[in-house]
């Protein structure tokens, strides 16, 4: 696989986004790097509503098997979710059951207008179907369930991606 610059799938994204939202849009967070990649959307895209985040922890259809992740994050929420032009963000789309607990835990919070997903990349492996309406990079071929993609920041907020073997 190539190697992949996630500073330039972030302007590739960023680029996708920009002629579809307003600054009423609001953004939401899956922790860890959907946190990181609206934190770094918001101010790119002259958003007002400031970003959310969220953790999909207690709302995975897999809880059961997986157990629970290890340090839970808090979800935030800090806008009306009632009405809104919400867009989920994260930084791996795969078999779309993180996306699919994300809405779930979006709904507790109101009923947004409409719900968009924005991803860096799109992996394949899909076991529900989701979709991105905004994706910077789709893998031409899937990748195998012993490998991830893993988003990291270093402490000036810049962006890489890195394949780790499972």
């Amino acid at each position: 696989m190539q190697k992949l610059d996630a500073e330039a799938l972030f302007q590739t994204l960023v680029e996708q986004m920009r002629p579809h939202v307003t600054p009423d849009t609001a953004l939401v967070g899956i922790h860890t790097g959907g946190v990181w990649l609206a934190e770094r959307l918001h101010p790119a895209l002259g958003l007002k509503q400031p970003p959310g985040s969220i953790d999909v922890s207690f709302y995975r259809d897999d809880f059961g098997s997986k157990g629970l992740h290890p340090q839970p994050k808090r979800t935030d929420i800090p806008f009306d979710v009632e009405g809104a032009h919400v867009i989920i963000v994260d930084d791996v789309l795969y078999t779309g059951r993180t996306t699919r607990a994300a809405i779930n835990e979006l709904f507790d919070f109101g009923r947004p207008a409409r719900v968009d997903l924005a991803v860096l990349v799109d992996r394949g492996g899909r076991e529900l179907p989701i979709a991105a309406r905004y994706c910077a990079l789709t893998l031409p071929q899937p990748l195998p369930a012993s490998q991830n993609l893993q988003l990291e920041t270093d402490a000036a907020g810049a962006l890489t991606l890195r394949l780790i073997d499972a």
